[in-house]
Formats: structure tokens, sequence, C-alpha cells
């Protein structure tokens, strides 16, 4: 049986979320949530929807500049996953959960292209926007851990 897992996509007023499916690897767009004040409290928001729906890991979204370097929100994505990984500790039953940073450039503008043929109001595509880009982060993370597995 595979492993459920919850992708992540960081953003400075909204984290977008997507699952995927354990045995089929369907990655289908979650929901959004608002930025919390702490890294902390977006942590805790972050493993209550894995546990929720019983992700067995995490993957979050690294915004690498084109060039490979990180710029400052890919070491805020650095120090997300370091909260969910001591959050984890703490929470007994969450303890083995894996947390993964993946490479996300350009997954924005795939989830802007995903949502052109929908009828949806510009705010309304926005909000969806973060979804489907930890839709398309999700679906490359899998995509490359398939690869290797061959």
């Amino acid at each position: 049986m595979g492993i459920r897992y919850l992708g992540v996509d960081l953003g400075t007023r909204r984290i977008g979320l997507a699952i995927s499916e354990p045995n089929t690897g369907v990655v289908s767009p979650l929901s959004v949530i608002n930025t919390r004040d702490s890294l902390d409290d977006n942590a805790s928001a972050i493993l209550q929807v894995a546990e929720e729906y019983g992700a067995g890991g995490i993957v979050i979204g690294l915004p690498l500049n084109m060039d490979g370097t990180e710029g400052p929100q890919a070491r805020l994505s650095k120090q997300l996953a370091e909260a969910i990984r001591k959050a984890c500790q703490v929470r007994a039953e969450t303890s083995a959960m894996a947390v993964h940073l993946h490479d996300e450039r350009l997954t924005s503008h795939a989830a802007d292209r995903r949502l052109l043929d929908h009828d949806l109001t510009r705010k309304k595509k926005k909000a969806r926007q973060d979804a489907v880009a930890a839709q398309v982060l999700l679906e490359s993370f899998l995509s490359c851990r398939a690869r290797a597995a061959d």
C-alpha cells in the first residue's frame, strides 16, 4: 500500500494544499488556508490537515530562483519544514511523518495554465491557484520518486 502525501504551496498570504491517493497516485487540489502569524502556527495548521486526511508524508514546495539559488521564500519553506518536524516530535501519532522539500519552480505558472479554461472570476482563480500549485508540486514530487524507483 502506498503513502498518501499532503502537498504544501507556501505563499505570503495563503497556503495551498493538495492530497494524493495512496494507491493510484492521483493528486487533487484540496484547499487553501490563510497564513498564520507564526511558522509554528502554520506548521500546526498543516499538520492538522495531514492528520485529518491520513497523510504519511508532507511535501513542501521549495521556491528556488531560476539559477537554482535560494531566496528568502526558500529559506522560509525550509523553516516551515523544520517547524513541522518539531511539531511531529511533540505529537506521538505523527512522529513518523516524513517531511520533504521539492523544487517548485514554475508551479504557479502551471497552475495558471490549468485554470485558464475554467470559467472563474479573477478572485476565484486567485483563491484556487494556490491549491492547484500544490497539486502541480505534488505531481512533480511523485513523478520524480517514480522515476528514481525505476
